[in-house]
């Protein structure tokens, strides 16, 4: 009986990926650890890891295949090199598929291929061909020491082991009816020359989240206009002190002080760092901000962590790493998953203003726009500044108008005075 390799979920919110690539072949040796196969997701490329034994027997999705859903079947693992296999592997019975072992994970691998399922009684750790050979057997695996990691036991533990007549096999459950498939949104009518552009994972997920958002939070925008002169003149000045190279460089950007005022005014403002549920309101711990990264087909939120707590130049710095693997898809899951406040800035393009859509499930972003030079009025007389606008797009059900408020009067006193970021 073969072992199925599933398709893994990678993130909490993944419902199916591309398998861009099989690093095995039919027929191949499959050792625990072993990379199997790569598999992109909405945000990267990542290895997918065998926990088990045995041999490629088949594979059931090429490599190249989009839209392959979470615990798909996607090849299986054999116990010798000539087994013949047609098919996946009988579904499991309820009881025991109920009590699946979590996934394997290593960042940036992915999860484990095909994990082990629960015994009746206390938990016991086995990969699935020593759980199917233990039942062929009638080997008690509560009475062998498994020598895999973590005590995992393994196919090896069971060589010589005394067995009693094999037990017969209960019949396998049936496999659970395909849920029916959601009506395709009408493709519209076009008679004008065009060309057709495929979807990407990426774009799909974008589509899809964006479109949750906005259908099921309620969104309430507040803008202010925020002096920046200061804060260029302390930014010049900071960058002319940096060393030309070397561990200790840094060149800062306006994005960079921005994410270290918003980390600071999170920290003063916590019930803005944090998310809905229908039982409570989540409020987070740390500071972590997701910024918004544009890549060649979409956008990537990587996360900057404890930004309250960070200096400039460790912001700056992490930010130029974490902007650089995102483009090459090379961020790990935790680098991306996560956060509890975003900031969007299109400043760069030359954007005024604009309204980000909140994602979920954080319940504010913040939209940065163009600093430019504007006539202010300080008190009866009319003078040039470089303003720079921004928007707070926030989930009414966690932050109110008041407390939105609030929070950008500390952004903007952070801004127009940067020297207290240094405090």
């Amino acid at each position: 009986m073969a072992i199925n390799i599933l398709m893994p979920a990678l993130s909490p919110t993944m419902t199916e990926g591309k398998l861009a690539k099989w690093a095995k072949k039919e027929g191949d040796e499959i050792k625990s650890g072993d990379v199997i196969a790569e598999i992109e997701t909405d945000k990267a490329t990542m290895e997918v890891e065998a926990v088990d034994e045995g041999f490629l027997g088949k594979i059931l999705v090429p490599e190249g295949t989009e839209g392959v859903a979470v615990n798909a079947v996607i090849g299986l693992i054999t116990a010798s090199k000539d087994e013949k296999v047609d098919g996946p592997a009988p579904a499991a019975a309820p009881k025991a598929q109920a009590a699946k072992e979590e996934p394997k994970v290593e960042a940036p691998k992915a999860a484990a291929a095909a994990p082990a399922a629960a015994d009746h009684g206390e938990r016991i750790f086995a990969s699935p061909l020593a759980k199917r050979i233990a039942k062929q057997s009638g080997i008690d695996l509560s009475t062998i020491k498994g020598s895999g990691p973590n005590g995992r036991i393994v196919k090896a533990d069971l060589d010589g082991k005394s067995a009693a007549a094999p037990k017969a096999e209960a019949a396998p459950a049936a496999a659970p009816a395909a849920a029916a498939p959601k009506p395709a949104t009408p493709a519209p009518v076009i008679t004008a020359p065009h060309k057709k552009i495929p979807n990407s994972t990426m774009r799909k997920v974008i589509a899809k989240r964006l479109t949750e958002s906005k259908q099921t939070v309620p969104h309430f925008y507040l803008t202010v206009d925020i002096e920046l002169d200061k804060l260029l003149a302390l930014r010049g000045e900071l960058n002319g002190k940096s060393p030309k190279d070397g561990p200790g460089a840094f060149k800062l950007s306006v994005n960079d002080l921005v994410i270290k005022a918003c980390g600071v005014a999170l920290a003063r403002h916590p019930a803005v760092n944090a998310s809905w549920t229908d039982e409570a309101i989540i409020q987070y711990d740390n500071v972590d901000i997701s910024v918004a990264v544009a890549v060649p087909d979409g956008l990537i939120t990587p996360i900057v962590k404890n930004a309250d707590k960070l200096g400039l130049a460790g912001i700056s710095n992490a930010m130029k790493d974490l902007a650089s693997r995102a483009k090459a898809g090379k961020l790990k899951p935790e680098e991306f998953q996560g956060g509890g406040f975003s900031i969007s800035n299109l400043g760069m393009y030359g954007i005024k203003d604009f309204c980000a859509i909140v994602n979920p499930p954080q319940a504010a972003i913040l939209a940065v726009g163009a600093g430019e030079k504007r006539a202010v009025v300080k008190g009866d007389e009319i003078r040039i500044a470089t303003v720079m606008s921004v928007t707070l797009s926030t989930d009414h059900r966690v932050v109110d108008g008041a407390l939105g408020a609030e929070f950008l009067q500390t952004l903007k006193a952070l801004i127009e005075e940067p020297l207290s970021l240094m405090l």
